[in-house]
């Protein structure tokens, strides 16, 4: 909006208002866009958890928890909904609103945010710990996810919405048989030359496999004290960086990355989502005062996986959020082994003490805070590699 609005007073008078010339600087903008969310978030926080506690609006805690945690109950949740409203402001003030990439991160977020909201509704408002039943809860994300997933398949093969348009007509009349541009093939990082191309089923399959898997991962790993919001912050602000050179020509030609037009502007939602995620972890910091809840889990969890799959790293978004990908695949192996074990023997068998995994190191005897300072070490760590393959190929 400010970005439109400083171009409009330009306009008017080039002289007096040249200096506004700053706002088309997308760093500068990202820069902003991050100072206002975490104002945003630092000063909406106090105001957003107080009306939470007045409504009743408490963690429920699962009676099979660790002991620990029953102390945590009646700690506000919901605490999502105050990153979204952040983000939400911030980017819309800072980005430049005919940018279609960034409408489309937004509508998955909020999208897999309403989800949540509902989710976490029910486990307040019903008094019951599982809240939104899996599959239902699965429906919806799905709708979301192949929605994207279809729009993406075209959008990001294609300069504008009218090419987008162009590109799906040449596809159905060739009876689906249309391939897509290079820049839409899976690229494998630290290869100069190694991608796949996917096709536009394949295309859609992965893109959808990414949004849903992440969001739910992220869900998963959101079970300690800023354990979640942290990494989701590091994250974002490497995936920023990937947006801001795939959207430019010079560096995307140079690193031998895809050029992605329009891509870059997804720094802004990016650095909003950082400032965001520092404001609310100061209100989540052990000992929380509020808890993200799924309204924020999920949204954040697809945002990221959307932004991965724009700039073309859906391989390198697996290894900088490594955290997630472990807690995840922990409660999987922990499913498929009980039930597994259950049917051969009659006697379900465990191969965590406890899943996801940071419950598992909670049993083994490490505190809540070492178990959170250590997973933003790994992901710090897993980040640099990731932003490593920008050169190392």
């Amino acid at each position: 909006m400010l970005i439109s609005l400083s171009q409009w007073l330009m306009q008017i008078d080039p002289a007096q208002f040249g200096f506004l010339r700053v706002f088309q600087y997308l760093t500068f903008r990202a820069v902003m866009a991050a100072m206002t969310a975490l104002l945003f978030g630092l000063v909406l926080g106090p105001w957003v958890i107080r009306r939470l506690t007045a409504l009743k609006i408490g963690q429920p805690i699962r009676e099979y928890a660790i002991a620990g945690h029953m102390v945590k109950q009646g700690t506000p949740t919901m605490g999502g909904a105050l990153i979204l409203l952040a983000i939400a402001l911030s980017t819309l003030l800072w980005f430049d609103w005919s940018n279609r990439f960034v409408w489309i991160v937004m509508i998955v977020t909020f999208g897999f945010g309403a989800i949540g909201w509902v989710d976490d509704w029910r486990k307040v408002v019903d008094k019951n710990p599982e809240g939104m039943r899996s599959r239902e809860k699965y429906f919806w994300q799905s709708v979301i996810g192949l929605i994207a997933a279809f729009y993406l398949a075209f959008s990001v093969a294609e300069t504008s919405n009218a090419r987008v348009a162009e590109l799906f007509v040449d596809w159905v009349t060739s009876g689906f048989q249309t391939p897509l541009p290079n820049r839409a093939d899976l690229i494998v990082p630290f290869f100069k030359t190694v991608s796949y191309p996917l096709g536009v089923a394949g295309f859609i399959i992965l893109t959808y496999i990414v949004i849903v898997g992440t969001s739910n991962a992220v869900n998963l790993t959101d079970g300690l004290d800023g354990l979640a919001i942290m990494p989701v912050v590091m994250v974002g602000s490497a995936l920023g960086i990937f947006a801001y050179v795939t959207g430019n020509a010079v560096f995307a030609n140079y690193l031998l990355l895809p050029h992605i037009p329009g891509a870059g502007e997804l720094l802004i939602f990016c650095a909003a989502m950082a400032g965001a995620g520092l404001a609310f972890l100061w209100f989540n910091a052990h000992p929380a005062q509020v808890f993200m809840g799924d309204v924020g889990a999920l949204a954040l969890g697809g945002a990221l996986g959307t932004i991965a799959v724009i700039v073309r790293q859906e391989i390198v978004l697996a290894v900088m959020g490594g955290i997630f990908v472990v807690e995840a695949l922990s409660v999987m192996a922990q499913v498929a082994w009980f039930k597994w074990t259950k049917w051969r023997t009659g006697t379900g068998q465990r191969i965590l003490l406890m899943a996801p995994l940071h419950h598992h190191y909670e049993k083994v005897g490490w505190k809540e805070t070492q178990v959170v300072i250590r997973f933003w070490i790994i992901t710090m760590l897993l980040c640099l590699v990731g932003l490593a393959s920008l050169k190392l190929r």
